[in-house]
């Protein structure tokens, strides 16, 4: 049995060698290649003198070396740090800061628009390098080290490490306030990969796009379950949604996922008809019903997978595909090996269908946010109806988000308690009124959010994005009133509505990003 997280590449090299195991462009590595690769990125690792959970942080765009690196720092013993490439120089300087990284793998060229900011990084001592165009610049005080290549017979001696030690630090996106750094033990990742690939069905044979950035658990998670069962991963930056269906089709992809603004926009795209996805996940917030129905019809070979995560816990809850047609606006229920609660404030748990705080246990429950106890203690409490006589209680995960459980045990999505509005003494969920746009068919995205009010002590308003084909000024904001005051009462309709010709701004993760919306609006755009 695997304990960890990179046992699953040693196991699949000594099973199947010689299946593929990451497609980057041209590039492909066998786990037989993979295996080899990490080993020496591991013992490069212990050589500059590492100790156990010591941090590697990695900057960089999907590739084999990214993969290598974060795999390799887990075979010596030490804890990876993937750092969305994304992010701006100074963004970078703050997260090996907080973390103490240690060492930094990155490319030559991010490098050189890194290199200013890393004398903020006390703790940096060593710079590795891939190959790249152009010599390195010098990096004062620090070591300079080269991509290993793999020899044969190579052999190190990692730090000992067990299934409760540190992994892994996944940076938050940080929309309000810093970033915070959530600790996974080897233990979260394995019992997750396990977990999700078993739900999922994954198989050897499968070959997964992974298109999301590997710092999001959701992305590196393409990895992990895929990595456990001896499948395949293709690494994809894509420019463009219509890149991604070429992807699938020319590498003959069976898994995809996605987050609902990518959805979005690949439902409304044309999908070859002998496609070979198996199966397409979605995570990150709840994919509107309509673009559920697009998707089904695009892809009616491909099973559809509602989720539910939270970096503080990988994955809490899926939907069945059998059960999307009955619920499609349902997150479904727990996922195996893990308890899902809804509780009221005083933590008792909720009856059917009244609306509560999610609260996750057990074993991917992550270790806390890195050097934040205070934060900590608010997100990681004792989980709900344990026996006082239990001397050290069991910890959980209190999400934050509310939902709700109908009578047959499945939860439904209403609102992240930092995003809800309230209007009039009205607490609103902007999902709730995203998904009445969504509907109308007059627009391709839309984010809602509340600002300040004097009278109603906020206001609600939809930032909306023109389907392409139709362009902003053909969209009527009469009409996506009239829609809104058609389904929605009068407290939950919108007071601005904004429309767009060009895409909604993301997060690093790829999600709308509310809060930049927010603090750009202006009344009477």
């Amino acid at each position: 049995m695997n304990h960890l997280i990179h046992d699953s590449i040693f196991d699949s090299a000594a099973r199947t060698p010689d299946a593929a195991a990451l497609t980057y462009g041209a590039a492909r590595c066998t786990y037989r290649e993979l295996a080899a690769q990490v080993e020496a990125a591991a013992a490069l690792f212990l050589a500059q003198g590492l100790g156990p959970g010591e941090r590697v942080a990695v900057y960089m765009e999907k590739r084999i070396e990214n993969v290598v690196a974060m795999f390799g720092a887990a075979a010596a013993g030490c804890v990876f740090v993937p750092v969305n490439p994304l992010l701006k120089p100074e963004q970078v300087a703050y997260i090996l800061a907080d973390c103490n990284v240690r060492l930094l793998v990155t490319t030559p060229e991010r490098h050189a628009q890194l290199a200013a900011s890393l004398a903020g990084c006390p703790d940096l001592r060593a710079l590795l390098l891939t190959d790249g165009a152009g010599p390195a610049p010098v990096a004062q005080g620090l070591t300079l080290l080269r991509w290993p290549q793999p020899e044969a017979g190579t052999s190190f001696t990692p730090h000992r490490r067990i299934d409760t030690d540190m992994a892994a630090i996944l940076y938050t996106s940080g929309s309000t306030g810093a970033p915070k750094g959530v600790v996974l033990s080897h233990r979260n990742m394995v019992a997750g990969a396990a977990s999700v690939a078993g739900y999922l069905g994954v198989r050897s044979d499968d070959r997964l796009l992974a298109v999301l950035p590997l710092s999001f658990d959701y992305g590196l998670s393409q990895l992990t379950t895929a990595f456990l069962r001896g499948a395949s991963v293709v690494l994809m930056n894509y420019l463009f949604p219509k890149d991604i269906v070429a992807a699938v089709r020319a590498e003959r992809i069976t898994g995809l996922a996605a987050v609902p603004p990518l959805w979005i926009a690949l439902s409304r795209l044309e999908w070859p008809q002998d496609c070979t996805l198996r199966f397409i996940t979605n995570s990150g917030g709840a994919m509107p019903v309509v673009t559920v129905e697009a998707l089904r019809a695009a892809l009616p070979r491909a099973e559809v997978y509602l989720m539910y995560g939270l970096t503080e816990a990988f994955r809490s809850t899926y939907l069945p595909p059998a059960e999307l047609a009955r619920r499609p606006d349902s997150i479904g229920r727990a996922i195996p090996n893990a308890e899902v609660l809804v509780v009221r404030p005083d933590g008792s748990l909720c009856e059917a269908d009244e609306p509560g705080e999610l609260v996750h246990r057990g074993a991917l429950v992550a270790l806390g946010y890195w050097n934040d106890p205070a934060r900590t203690a608010q997100r990681f409490r004792p989980a709900p109806g344990q026996d006082p006589a239990l001397p050290l209680p069991e910890l959980a995960v209190w999400s934050g988000d509310t939902v709700r459980r109908d009578a047959d045990g499945y939860l439904y999505f209403i609102g992240r308690s930092d995003e809800m509005i309230k209007v009039s003494g009205y607490r609103i969920s902007p999902t709730e009124v995203e998904s009445v746009l969504h509907a109308s068919g007059l627009v391709s995205e839309v984010a809602v959010f509340g600002i300040a009010d004097e009278t109603l002590g906020q206001a609600i308003v939809a930032v909306a994005v023109a389907i392409p084909d139709n362009g902003a000024g053909a969209v009527d904001r009469a009409a996506l009133l009239a829609e809104c005051r058609r389904r929605l009462p009068a407290y939950m309709i919108p007071a601005h509505i904004v429309v767009r010709g060009e895409a909604l701004p993301r997060n690093p993760n790829g999600k709308i990003d509310r809060n930049l919306l927010r603090t750009t609006f202006q009344p009477g755009q």
